[in-house]
């Protein structure tokens, strides 16, 4: 029987195949939790729909503002994964601890000072142009929902120390906690019912906020009581705010916030632009970018995996399996982006048809389809590349790589195209597509160049391999 250094070594392709499978496993209750997210905003758009035009189109408008307000959250808060993997797998598990708590500091401070932003929000709403009858509509809902934010701030620590221990499951769960509790209260302070009052727009917004708190408290409990976060002592005493954790924490999060931000404000751009078109190519538009997010959960989701793996990896300082951990997420985000491009390809008129019954909306949401599938690769590349390179810590690079990328030639590109020279909304998609192929080559070859040539990086790992 051989020892286990006289093993032969394991096949390329079986080692593929076995990283994929660890890679699939730790992705999907991520991707079912970013779909949950999803479904939430879906619950909204739903429940203000059946309330009236006016509560549907000011809940549009301030959901987009909060989603802007969740960007900046979501994006600084991705510093706390990559740290909390690297200590893990570099058998520092014992700092973890004091990590998470620096790391709430900041999350109620970045929560308390966007509520603060988010009530004053009228200046945005002026900015943007809304229009004056749905501007207090908006700002009801906006004025309701900012109270969950640091509620949010506080729940995405609480997710995120899970996930960068490799434990992905209660993003999942809770998540879908978010959806059960969502409908009826939403249903419930929107139109008012079992005894509530009928609160409209403002309504529908404190019932996400509620939600939002009961998933904190709802996770929080969970981190507390699991056996598998005992030994971190995660609320076993009360630490004040230190600035050196939370600034590094800053100087990962503070790029990746600013990517996020990049990407988002892209497509908010992309449909104001549309806006200006008419019903028809709005409509169009709205639907195509639906489909399109919800397909782009999956590649999200394993480029949080791969955040994770690869973090793990740089802490333990295995080269080895930090090349083969982002392979496999390569790998599957190519098998991932081809299904979801046939599917745009082959049934795009059934999939409009669940949305519109109106021909000439269908026929250009069908089209938009089309370039919603050319982008399916670049855009799982970027998503994957991304995850990769916050799993070695690496921010300011991408997010100057998905600044230009994005705003210096995609915006640009899809204003000349579907503006100035009248191609409407399929020249605005045109520009969408530059970007996302832009940002998807130099994120690949930023990784590649930082996993193969960078010595600084090489000796970072393997100077946390012997701490």
């Amino acid at each position: 029987m051989f020892s286990a250094a006289m093993s032969p070594p394991e096949p390329s392709l079986q080692r593929l195949v076995r990283e994929m499978h660890t890679t699939a496993a730790l992705a999907a209750p991520l991707v079912l939790g970013q779909v949950s997210a999803v479904a939430m905003s879906l619950i909204d758009t739903i429940l203000a729909g059946h309330h009236g035009a006016l509560t549907l189109a000011g809940v549009a408008v301030g959901g987009a503002i909060w989603t802007i307000v969740l960007m900046v959250l979501v994006g600084v808060l991705m510093a706390v994964p990559p740290s909390v993997a690297q200590c893990n797998g570099g058998g520092r598990r014992e700092r973890i601890g004091s990590l998470f708590r620096q790391a709430l500091w900041l999350a109620l401070a970045l929560g308390i000072g966007l509520l603060v932003v988010a009530l004053d929000g009228q200046w945005l709403l002026a900015a943007m142009q809304v229009a004056p009858e749905v501007r207090p509509v908006a700002m009801d809902f906006i004025g309701a929902i900012a109270w969950g934010a640091p509620a949010f701030a506080l729940y995405l620590v609480c997710r995120s120390l899970s996930e960068g221990l490799a434990w992905t499951w209660p993003t999942m769960a809770f998540g879908v906690l978010g959806i059960v509790l969502l409908l009826p209260l939403g249903y419930a302070l929107m139109f008012g019912a079992f005894g509530l009052p009928a609160l409209g727009a403002a309504g529908l917004g404190y019932a996400s906020a509620l939600t939002m708190w009961v998933q904190l408290l709802g996770i929080a409990i969970y981190l507390a009581r699991a056996p598998r976060f005992a030994d971190l002592r995660l609320f076993a005493q009360f630490e004040p705010p230190r600035w050196a954790p939370i600034r590094e924490l800053l100087r990962i999060g503070l790029p990746m916030g600013f990517s996020v931000l990049m990407e988002g404000g892209l497509f908010v751009a992309t449909l104001l632009l549309i806006g200006h078109m008419g019903a028809v190519p709005v409509a169009a538009h709205q639907i195509a970018i639906n489909i399109a997010s919800l397909c782009f959960m999956v590649p999200l989701g394993v480029g949080m995996a791969t955040t994770v793996r690869v973090g793990h990896a740089a802490g333990a300082g295995s080269h080895s399996q930090l090349r083969w951990a982002a392979l496999a997420g390569y790998a599957i985000v190519l098998i991932t982006q081809t299904a979801s491009a046939l599917l745009m390809v082959c049934a795009r008129h059934p999939i409009v048809a669940l949305y519109t019954d109106d021909p000439a909306i269908a026929a250009l949401a069908a089209t938009l389809l089309l370039y919603a599938a050319a982008f399916q690769y670049p855009d799982g590349i970027q998503a994957h590349s991304a995850g990769a390179l916050r799993g070695l810590k690496d921010t300011r690079a991408p997010m100057w790589i998905t600044a230009c990328a994005y705003w210096f030639l995609g915006m640009p590109l899809g204003w000349w195209l579907g503006v100035h020279r009248g191609g409407g909304a399929p020249g605005m998609w045109i520009g969408l597509i530059a970007g996302l192929v832009a940002a998807a080559a130099l994120l690949a070859v930023r990784f590649v160049h930082l996993v193969r040539h960078d010595h600084r990086l090489m000796a970072a790992v393997a100077r946390s391999a012997s701490m």
